[in-house]
């Protein structure tokens, strides 16, 4: 062979490979689109130390974590909790679900809190949400939706079962949205929890997709010290454009197997007792005196019935019956003020945030990683709205950020089950 042709072949047979080779790498790293429409490409190894490293990144708003978060939440799909979906026996169930089975301090076994939960859909999401707030001096009342599956509902009585502290509502609604049914379930768990041998202080609600942003011990210092004996219900009086809501008559319907609230054509009458009609948060922090006052006061009974053809009646009636000067623990004029729920509604966009990384869902942001900074830097106590099957490592930041927390200030000897990981490879850096 010409040794011309014979250069110009082997020129030939690598040009080839290097072609294969650089074609095979550039298609196996996926690209993502940034805000700006720039193709962003993100290796494996830039994951770093996977999940804590991108955590602290994202809690801080470096610009390129988010980016680099949205690959690397697809790359490590977080494993499926355990004893959720299949029975465990309940030590099994404690141990690895990492619940916390002791009084972390003096003064949380000494201030029990009562918890109501409303779920219907992502049990996973509710096992997060229950082991994060759980402690055994707490008791918590879950109410499920009627209309979940039989699976879901078989599966959450399996978890509820290997806890003294933990049952599920004696009554239950077909809760349908912004109707009478959702304040219903909450006054069932508290006809309930009035009858339980816990002594609690305070009841706080809560949503099978909210999370906590604060330890059990911050709570209990935050409503002791700046509240001490007074109900937290956000709120003022009601505004003009939400009138319609209790001004119309409401029904709740059902069409297509999609339950709604609908108005009907007859107006209400004027509201009873010539109670002030308030409007507000449908989160609330009570007293137990004062969630004995709802369940028993004439004018609350009234306000209760009257209530139940009107549209959203929990973000009118907590806050009505907190505003009466004689109720126990009542704020006349608390106004708005309670940091009850970091929320990012749509319409606020531009004044009180920056915008939902995530998407929106009725106008309130599911939140994605990037929206860690606004939530970890908000001082509330609880955040809305999370799905962590569609944005993993949102969820599994604050986890384990709140659990390192709850472990660095506890006075107690830690229990190796109470850590989320057995082995941290990056110190998490916190906001104390």
């Amino acid at each position: 062979m010409n040794p011309l042709h014979a250069k110009k072949s082997r020129f030939l047979v690598c040009l080839a490979v290097c072609t294969f080779i650089y074609t095979f790498i550039y298609l196996k790293v996926p690209l993502y689109e940034d805000s700006n429409d720039q193709k962003f490409r993100v290796k494996e190894a830039e994951c770093g130390f996977y999940p804590d490293e991108l955590c602290s990144a994202l809690f801080v708003g470096k610009p390129a974590a988010f980016r680099i978060g949205n690959f690397c939440q697809k790359s490590y799909q977080p494993k499926p909790l355990s004893c959720i979906h299949t029975p465990c026996s309940c030590p099994t169930v404690l141990k690895t679900l990492h619940f916390i089975t002791k009084p972390l301090s003096d003064e949380e076994g000494n201030f029990s809190l009562a918890y109501i939960i409303t779920i219907h859909k992502e049990l996973e999401m509710f096992v997060r949400l229950l082991r994060a707030i759980y402690m055994p001096q707490n008791i918590y009342c879950i109410h499920i939706d009627e209309k979940s599956p039989r699976d879901y509902k078989t599966a959450v009585q399996n978890i509820v079962n290997c806890f003294e502290n933990i049952f599920i509502s004696s009554k239950r609604e077909h809760v349908v949205y912004a109707g009478f049914s959702r304040l219903q379930a909450d006054i069932n768990c508290m006809r309930d929890l009035v009858n339980s041998k816990v002594q609690w202080n305070y009841v706080i609600n809560l949503c099978g997709q909210d999370y906590p942003l604060k330890t059990n011990k911050e709570i209990i210092q935050y409503v002791k010290s700046k509240w001490n004996g007074k109900n937290i219900t956000p709120g003022i009086v009601q505004p003009l454009h939400v009138k319609h809501r209790t001004q119309v008559s409401y029904r709740e319907y059902v069409h297509s197997g999609v339950p709604y609230v609908y108005p009907a054509k007859s107006r209400k009458s004027k509201p009873p007792h010539n109670l002030t009609i308030y409007f507000g948060s449908a989160y609330y922090i009570l007293t137990k005196d004062f969630v004995q006052f709802t369940l028993t006061d004439p004018r609350a009974k009234a306000l209760l019935e009257w209530s139940r053809d009107t549209y959203s009646p929990d973000e009118h009636f907590w806050v009505t019956l907190n505003r009466l000067p004689d109720a126990p623990g009542a704020t006349p004029n608390a106004g708005w003020q309670g940091d009850l729920r970091a929320i990012k509604w749509k319409d606020q966009e531009g004044s009180s945030h920056k915008g939902c990384k995530g998407h929106y869902v009725r106008d309130i942001c599911i939140y994605g990683p990037g929206d860690l900074q606004w939530i970890t830097e908000s001082p509330h106590l609880f955040a809305n709205k999370f799905e962590p099957a569609r944005y993993p490592l949102a969820m599994e930041c604050l986890e384990r950020r709140l659990r390192l927390k709850v472990l660095r200030q506890a006075q107690v000897p830690i229990e190796q089950h109470w850590r989320l990981q057995e082995h941290s490879y990056f110190n998490m850096k916190l906001d104390e």
